[in-house]
């Protein structure tokens, strides 16, 4: 399944996988020419293109997770009907091939660190472990919206409202730096999204230390575990409706 969902999500295109190397640095050029050159931010951030860059990158691939999982399973409705196999799979197909094009894009961050001269250190080993962190949120989100959408066809046109909304609220293509001098309790607030705290605990150990972190913020343990608690959460609640719903996807996709 993963195989064919990435050989046919370029199929007839005339670049084909180069796509999922180009699109996110369309989207970087672009923010980066808004934001830097005409409404000049950024500029206090060490390192600000291949911050910039990491964050777009990170967020694409939440995006691509959850949104592609919408439809999974009713999307494999025939084979689901009269195949008898794990339901799980499909959707995990899915993040997996969306993994395969963070490790594509992974490798142009890598060359950006290079080009731009980032002093990579030691806490640059705690990088994957935040990228799962994003992936087992992404997919937790991926289950409860998949599998709603088996009953509930609004739901992709919901998600697509909420992940708009979602996009600004996680500090991606501003410094969060500029809320906290003036909403400090605001900038606290925006990382207790798992997503948000997970890609700015990757640019802190990745590109700079300057970057601010929850932890760096609250220096309270309690504090620092909500992200992962809520993590947790949505895991233990995808399950819960998996279990519950998969049993019926073959009657109703």
């Amino acid at each position: 399944m993963v195989v064919t969902d990435f050989k046919l999500r370029y199929q007839g295109s005339t670049l084909g996988y180069v796509w999922s190397l180009l699109r996110p640095l369309f989207l970087f050029a672009i923010l980066y020419e808004v934001f830097v050159n005409f409404l000049q931010l950024g500029h206090d951030v060490p390192h600000y293109p291949v911050y910039l860059l990491s964050g777009i990158v990170l967020w694409n691939f939440f995006a691509e997770v959850t949104s592609t999982c919408v439809d999974a399973i009713v999307r494999r409705g025939d084979l689901i009907r009269k195949i008898n196999f794990p339901k799980y799979v499909v959707v995990i197909s899915v993040a997996a091939s969306a993994l395969i094009n963070l490790l594509l894009n992974s490798a142009v961050i890598f060359l950006f660190l290079l080009l731009t001269k980032v002093p990579i250190g030691w806490t640059a080993l705690w990088a994957p472990l935040f990228i799962i962190e994003i992936l087992l949120f992404a997919l937790a989100i991926g289950f409860i919206l998949s599998t709603l959408f088996v009953r509930l066809r609004d739901i992709s046109y919901i998600w697509e409202v909420v992940l708009q909304a979602f996009f600004y609220a996680t500090p991606i293509i501003y410094p969060l730096s500029l809320v906290a001098k003036r909403w400090p309790e605001l900038a606290k607030a925006l990382l207790l999204n798992p997503v948000g705290q997970a890609i700015q605990d990757i640019r802190y150990n990745l590109i700079t230390h300057e970057t601010l972190t929850l932890h760096g913020m609250t220096h309270h343990w309690l504090v620092n575990l909500v992200p992962f608690g809520i993590v947790l959460a949505a895991l233990i609640l995808a399950v819960f409706l998996y279990l519950k719903r998969s049993p019926y996807f073959a009657e109703e996709v």
